[in-house]
C-alpha cells in the first residue's frame, strides 16, 4: 500500500492539492454525518425514558444548545479562519496542546465507537429476516460487517473528491425515507394515544430526572453539526464554513425533533419502549404493516452506510491535521497524491475492527456505544465551546467597539454551561469509562514530544496527565469490582 506524505516538492512533482467543497457539499457532510444510526432508534431511547412533555423539552434545550454550538463553530470559523480541523484545532489554540490532543483523539475515538454501531444496527435490521445475524453481535455479523468495513476503506482511499461526491448522493437518499416516515405517522397519528402518553409512565420519576436521562442520547444524533468545520482546509469559501454548519443543523433538527414527537401518536409508550431496534421500522410495522417496516429497513442501511462514509473522512482528518501540527506522531501525516490522509485512515479502521470484535464479547453493545460515543465528544465540543466564549471574554479578534463581541459573549457562555450539562447528564459511568479511553492515548502524545526533542509535559500537563489517569484507574477499579458494567 503506498502512500506518501505531500509536501510542497510533491506538488511542484504533481500532486493533487487539496480537494475544494462548495456549500453544498458542506451542508451535505453535515447532514450526511448527522442523520446515521441515531434517528432510527429515536422512538425507542425516548419511550424508554420519557413521554410527550420529556420529549418536548428534552428537544427545546437540546435544540438550543446545540444551536448555540453550530453559532459557535461559525464564529471560531470566521474569527479564526486560520485554524484547520475545527474542534481539536480549537481546543489547541484556546487551552494549549496536551488538552488539543485529548479532543483531537476523543473526537477520534468517539467517531470510530459511533461507526461500530452503525454495522451493528445494520446487521441488527438484516436479522430480523435472517436470525444467524442476531442483533448485530454474532459471529456472522462481525464477519459480514468487516468485509464491508475493509471494502469502505478502499473506497475512501481513492480519494476526497470520489467520497465527498457519494456523500452528497447518499445523504439525499436516506433523508427522503425518514421525511416520509413522519409524514405516514401523522396521517395515522392516535391523539388518544398521544395524550396518554404526555406525562410518561408513573414510575419515569421527576420530569427533570425523565429530560435528563434523554440528554445524551440527543448529544449522539446530534453529533456532526461540526463537521463543516472538521473538513474547514477544503472549503472554497471560508465562510461557506459556518453557513453549512447552520443549514445542516436547522435542517435535521426538525426532522429529529419530528420523529420523536409523532411516534407517541402511533403506539403506547412502553411498547413503543420494547421494541427491537430499529424502533422506527418497529413503529411504521404498526401503523402500515410490513411494508412500513421493510421500507424503514431499507431507509437505514441507506442512511448508515452513508454516515460511516462521512464519519471515516472525518475521522481520519483529525488525525492528519493533529500530526501535521506536530500534536500527533509524525507517520499519521502520510498522506496520497489523491489527499488522502492514508494512515489515519488505516487507523481509524483498524480501531473501529477491533471494537466491533469487542461487540461480540458485549451484552448490549448497541446502546452502551452510543451513549459512549456521545460522552466522548462532550470535551472536545466544551473545550471549543470554552474558546469561543475566551475569545469574547479577552476581546481577542475583536476590534475596541465590535458589536458581534456580546453576541457571541452569550453564545460561548450558553454552550459551555450546555456542554458542561451534558456531562453531568451522561453521569459518572461514562465519564469514568471515558477516562479509560483517554489516558492510554497520551502514549501518542508522549511519541509526537520525543519525535521533536522537547519536554514531555509542563507543569500544567502533568496535573491533566495525573487527574487522566486517577479517573482511568478507578473506572478500571470500578469495573472489576463491579460497580459499573459495560
Amino acid at each position: 500500500m503506498a502512500a506518501t506524505e505531500v509536501t510542497a516538492a510533491d506538488k511542484a512533482a504533481g500532486a493533487q492539492p487539496a480537494a475544494k467543497l462548495t456549500l453544498l457539499t458542506l451542508t451535505m457532510m453535515v447532514v450526511g454525518s448527522m442523520v446515521g444510526a441515531g434517528v432510527f432508534s429515536l422512538p425507542r431511547r425516548f419511550a424508554e425514558e420519557t413521554g410527550v412533555a420529556g420529549a418536548l423539552i428534552a428537544w427545546v434545550i437540546a435544540g438550543t444548545g446545540m444551536l448555540m454550538l453550530a453559532f459557535v463553530f461559525q464564529t471560531l470559523a470566521v474569527r479564526k479562519p486560520e485554524l484547520d480541523s475545527g474542534v481539536y484545532a480549537y481546543a489547541k489554540a484556546g487551552f494549549g496542546e496536551y488538552p488539543g490532543f485529548f479532543a483531537a483523539f476523543g473526537y477520534w475515538a468517539s467517531a470510530c465507537v459511533g461507526n461500530v454501531t452503525y454495522w451493528v444496527l445494520i446487521m441488527s435490521t438484516i436479522g430480523a429476516i435472517w436470525p444467524a445475524l442476531g442483533d448485530g453481535d454474532t459471529v456472522l455479523a462481525v464477519a459480514l460487517s468487516s468485509i464491508a468495513l475493509w471494502l469502505f476503506f478502499f473506497l475512501i482511499r481513492r480519494g476526497v473528491k470520489e467520497a465527498a461526491a457519494i456523500n452528497r448522493i447518499v445523504t439525499v437518499a436516506k433523508v427522503v425515507p425518514i421525511l416520509i416516515f413522519v409524514v405516514l405517522a401523522v396521517f395515522y397519528l392516535d391523539p388518544q394515544v398521544f395524550a396518554d402518553n404526555f406525562g410518561g409512565a408513573a414510575d419515569a420519576g421527576s420530569l427533570f430526572h425523565q429530560v435528563r436521562e434523554t440528554m445524551l442520547a440527543t448529544v449522539f444524533v446530534f453529533l456532526g453539526v461540526e463537521g463543516a468545520s472538521v473538513y474547514s482546509r477544503h472549503a472554497r469559501r471560508r465562510k461557506d464554513v459556518g453557513r453549512a454548519t447552520l443549514l445542516g443543523f436547522l435542517s435535521v433538527f426538525a426532522v429529529f425533533a419530528s420523529v420523536t414527537i409523532v411516534s407517541y401518536g402511533i403506539m403506547p409508550m412502553h411498547e413503543i419502549a420494547a421494541l427491537r431496534q430499529p424502533s422506527m421500522a418497529g413503529v411504521l410495522d404498526h401503523a402500515v404493516g410490513t411494508w412500513g417496516k421493510t421500507f424503514v429497513s431499507v431507509g437505514l442501511i441507506v442512511s448508515v452506510l452513508g454516515a460511516y462514509l462521512a464519519w471515516t473522512l472525518m475521522a481520519a482528518e483529525v488525525l492528519f491535521v493533529a500530526a501535521k501540527d506536530d500534536d500527533m506522531p509524525r507517520f499519521l501525516r502520510r498522506s496520497t497524491a489523491a489527499d488522502v490522509p492514508i494512515s489515519a485512515l488505516v487507523l481509524t479502521t483498524i480501531l473501529v475492527q477491533v471494537v466491533l470484535i469487542v461487540t461480540y464479547f458485549s451484552d448490549d453493545a448497541f446502546n452502551f456505544a452510543l451513549d459512549l460515543t456521545g460522552a466522548l465528544t462532550l470535551i472536545p465540543f466544551l473545550l471549543a465551546a470554552g474558546y469561543a466564549l475566551k475569545l469574547a471574554v479577552t476581546k481577542e479578534s475583536y476590534g475596541t467597539a465590535d458589536p458581534g463581541r456580546s453576541r457571541d459573549l452569550t453564545i460561548g457562555a450558553l454552550a459551555t454551561v450546555y456542554t458542561a450539562f451534558l456531562l453531568y447528564a451522561a453521569g459518572m459511568k461514562l465519564v469514568l469509562v471515558s477516562f479509560i479511553i483517554y489516558a492510554p492515548a497520551t502514549v501518542l502524545f508522549v511519541m509526537a514530544r520525543r519525535e521533536q526533542g522537547r519536554r514531555l509535559f509542563s507543569p500544567g500537563e502533568l496535573i491533566i496527565l495525573a487527574v487522566s489517569i486517577v479517573g482511568a484507574l478507578v473506572g478500571l477499579v470500578a469495573l472489576a469490582a463491579g460497580w459499573i458494567t459495560l
